[in-house]
């Protein structure tokens, strides 16, 4: 076994528990493994740029790092390198591209069909076996972990295998956001345009992070206008049925229920013993049925907590060298539920879903010297939000917005209160932030 490359996709898990999406999908989920060596205790991460390093070291290193000792009971020291340090095709692991993120593709042959997610399953053959042409636009939801990026991968297979020559193109809502920045920033909206509109078919996961973003629904609107005009497939996922993202366009929600809505429920047990079993034997890996009955007993109400269940076991027991047991079970589930529950929410992962809602720099809500209307708005919501989430008091809120006087804080949760009472379209961004916030 590889054990680093099997291993990286653990560390992920152990990482994105603790961090909300928004900041996993931003920072980590864009880190590539590079190199282990056991003799200096040092590993290789590839990150894309100078300005992501820096927010990683800050930001994630310490838990990457617990997440690599947590698998291989030592502490390794974290590199990370940016392409221009190192040839990127050197000793670079054979890890898939695109949606795969197993070696095993995800198809509608493995994707285990039960009472909670027949609707959506065969939402979704249909699609991939007609797309453009069936449900469109066809929108997914449910919570988290349930399966609904596995559907997004089945489609893409099933239209790739009927016809290699379709153009697939697959984002998630908060990389849609980041996009554009970046489009505006290198003056190539164009391109930008061109890649998306040119699409057969478009899947976005998780959208409803660009709710309240008004740069990113409008060029989502004309996004979406192309396409169904041209009859190209649009696929869309999301926590929450269109008519729940209160800061989503008025205009975006009607086309977001112009086709089918499907919903996805947490599995009955029958069908958590067979994702169990699936997985195992996907990974080419064997637990038995009491096995399988304990875990489908333990955990059921995430699809992706039982999957990592199964690859943790197979780390667990190639690594030491010991037989799958109801003790190593148990261990690994309690790591999982453990995992599972909430951490505090941290004043800088506010801070960074308030930056991209609003489309500015998270050091710029920081700064005190900054004052334009833009950014004070968002600096207002991001203390409001810190205050009603952490219970942090004045002092030290405002030591965490440049030193701000505890009086100054006062008098912002204060205007934020009055406008609240009266601006429904900021009570609906302010409540959608926290919600996306604690999306873990």
């Amino acid at each position: 076994m590889d054990s680093f490359n099997e291993t990286w996709p653990l560390v992920c898990d152990y990482v994105k528990q603790r961090i909300t999406n928004v900041a996993f999908q931003t920072w980590i989920s864009r880190i590539e493994p590079r190199e282990l060596s056991f003799d200096d205790n040092t590993i290789k991460l590839l990150v894309p740029n100078n300005f992501h390093r820096e927010t990683v070291t800050r930001c994630y290193l310490s838990l990457i790092t617990e997440g690599f000792a947590e698998i291989f009971g030592q502490r390794f020291e974290i590199k990370l390198v940016i392409p221009e340090e190192i040839d990127t095709n050197a000793g670079k692991p054979d890890t898939k591209s695109g949606l795969d993120d197993d070696d095993v593709p995800l198809t509608f042959d493995n994707y285990i069909v039960g009472p909670s997610n027949k609707f959506a399953h065969a939402a979704s053959l249909a699609v991939a076996q007609n797309p453009g042409g069936s449900y469109n636009p066809l929108f997914l939801y449910g919570n988290s972990g349930l399966g609904k990026t596995h559907l997004l991968h089945a489609i893409k297979n099933e239209v790739l295998a009927n016809d290699p020559n379709k153009k697939i193109e697959y984002i998630k809502g908060d990389e849609f956001t980041n996009q554009i920045v970046e489009s505006v920033r290198k003056v190539n909206q164009p391109e930008f345009r061109q890649k998306y509109r040119n699409a057969d078919v478009l899947l976005v996961d998780d959208v409803q992070f660009i709710g309240g973003k008004e740069s990113t629904q409008e060029e989502f609107f004309h996004t979406f206008n192309a396409l169904y005009e041209d009859k190209k497939q649009i696929v869309l996922t999301s926590d929450r049925p269109p008519k729940e993202i209160k800061t989503l366009e008025d205009r975006l929600r009607t086309r977001f229920e112009w086709g089918l809505i499907a919903d996805i429920q947490p599995p009955d047990i029958e069908t958590r013993i067979a994702i169990l079993q699936s997985k195992a034997e996907s990974l080419d890996f064997e637990l038995d049925d009491d096995l399988c009955e304990y875990i489908a007993n333990k955990l059921k109400t995430n699809v992706r907590q039982l999957e990592g269940v199964v690859k943790k076991i197979k780390a667990k027991s190639c690594l030491n060298g010991e037989k799958p047991s109801i003790v190593m079970a148990q261990e690994v589930i309690s790591d999982v539920q453990t995992n599972e529950v909430p951490v505090p929410v941290t004043v800088e992962k506010i801070i960074e879903e308030v930056a991209r809602t609003y489309g500015v720099l998270p050091e710029e809500i920081r700064s005190v010297k900054n004052r334009q209307a833009k950014l004070s708005n968002a600096r207002h919501v991001a203390i409001y939000i810190v205050r009603q989430v952490t219970q942090s008091s004045m002092e030290a809120i405002g030591n965490e917005f440049g030193g701000r006087h505890y009086s100054t804080i006062v008098y912002t949760m204060q205007e934020m209160e009055k406008k609240l009472e009266k601006d429904v379209r900021l009570k609906e961004t302010v409540e959608d932030i926290i919600k996306n916030i604690q999306d873990m």
